[in-house]
């Protein structure tokens, strides 16, 4: 099967691209490397560009007239920098989703893996969700990506489109094979931050300590990212199984681990796994923050035949090898990553 990844250049997009060509698919990436990098994309068809750009997605599908499906992974994803700057997280996740789908219609494909988030729900009490608990997005990125579902649902009722929408959970890891990983010079989310505190020997600040959670810290529902990739494939190999005649042409399915681990827990993992162990600092909530949530759900078990099979601890394990050979893959990191601490540091962040 050829499938078209939009933000394939990325540490999810190119790590599925890699499970693609695992299973014996073929990638053809389209990333505008404002994120992505281009090193991820050696021995791969890529076109670099951006997914609003119609000429070129018709290009695209007119050079590759046999692409089945498309999976769409190609947004901006920093919640708190969403809540600063919500109108380039709208312009790029919702507005250009639209040009994007547009022009897949345009050129007869009909097949798009969507991916989204769990940030998407009201958590119950105990902090689980399932594909129908309330939605109550509480931050601009997660607003973007319910905007955008439910966009896609609008047009899958009136035309040929078809819509999966994956909900992801808290990506962790790297692909275990090294090929690529999270290529930001300084990681936001948490595992990446941990990983820099125990480099530089500072303390792990600790977002919020106040949540309704078993020891005050977030929880959240780590899976590692090549179970992720593991979820595209099989959704991209079941998709015509999942719309009966006569069913909605979008449905959505959560990729979590179906287990709650605080941010606390985390650490601790981290640290049995490490010489030096790293120090926490209680810090205070960031903007858009939430106290988490996990999935409840076996959905996707049942539609996609998949299962999570990669723990925390692998995660952490598979992350500290990425960073470890990450400056051979992408040297120039070194020195922005090395720019962003003395500037962190000027400012007391």
């Amino acid at each position: 099967m050829k499938v078209l990844v939009a933000g394939g250049a990325g540490f999810i997009g190119s790590t599925v691209a890699s499970a693609l060509i695992d299973a014996g698919h073929r990638p053809i990436v389209l990333d505008s490397l404002v994120t992505g990098r281009r090193e991820f994309c050696h021995g791969r068809d890529f076109y670099h560009g951006d997914i609003a750009d119609g000429r070129l997605v018709d290009q695209i599908l007119a050079e590759h007239p046999d692409i089945s499906a498309a999976i769409h992974c190609a947004a901006l994803i920093v919640v708190p920098d969403s809540v600063d700057r919500p109108i380039p997280y709208y312009r790029e996740n919702v507005s250009k989703t639209l040009d994007f789908v547009d022009r897949l219609l345009a050129n007869s494909v009909d097949r798009l893996l969507f991916s989204s988030s769990a940030a998407i729900y009201q958590p119950g009490d105990d902090l689980g969700v399932e594909e129908t608990s309330p939605v109550n997005p509480t931050s601009p990125y997660a607003q973007t990506k319910i905007v955008v579902e439910r966009m896609l649902a609008d047009i899958a009722g009136s035309s040929a489109l078809r819509v999966v929408s994956l909900r992801y959970f808290n990506p962790i890891g790297a692909d275990p094979l090294l090929r690529t990983g999270p290529q930001m010079p300084m990681p936001s989310h948490v595992l990446g931050r941990l990983i820099e505190a125990h480099r530089t020997g500072r303390p792990f600040r600790v977002t919020g300590v106040d949540y309704p959670t078993r020891d005050g810290s977030g929880l959240r529902d780590y899976v590692h990212v090549w179970d992720l990739a593991g979820a595209h494939v099989r959704a991209l190999e079941r998709f015509d199984d999942l719309f009966r005649p006569g069913t909605s042409g979008h449905t959505a399915v959560n990729l979590g681990t179906g287990a709650g681990t605080t941010v606390l827990e985390l650490v601790e993992a981290f640290n049995s796994l490490v010489s030096r162990p790293v120090r926490v600092e209680p810090a205070p909530r960031r903007p858009g923050d939430v106290p988490g949530s996990f999935s409840r759900s076996d959905q996707a078990e049942q539609l996609l035949g998949w299962r999570a099979q990669l723990d925390v601890r692998r995660g952490i394990v598979d992350s500290l090898a990425w960073f470890d050979r990450r400056p051979r893959v992408l040297p120039d990191l070194v020195e922005s990553a090395d720019a962003a601490r003395r500037l962190a540091a000027t400012f007391g962040r």
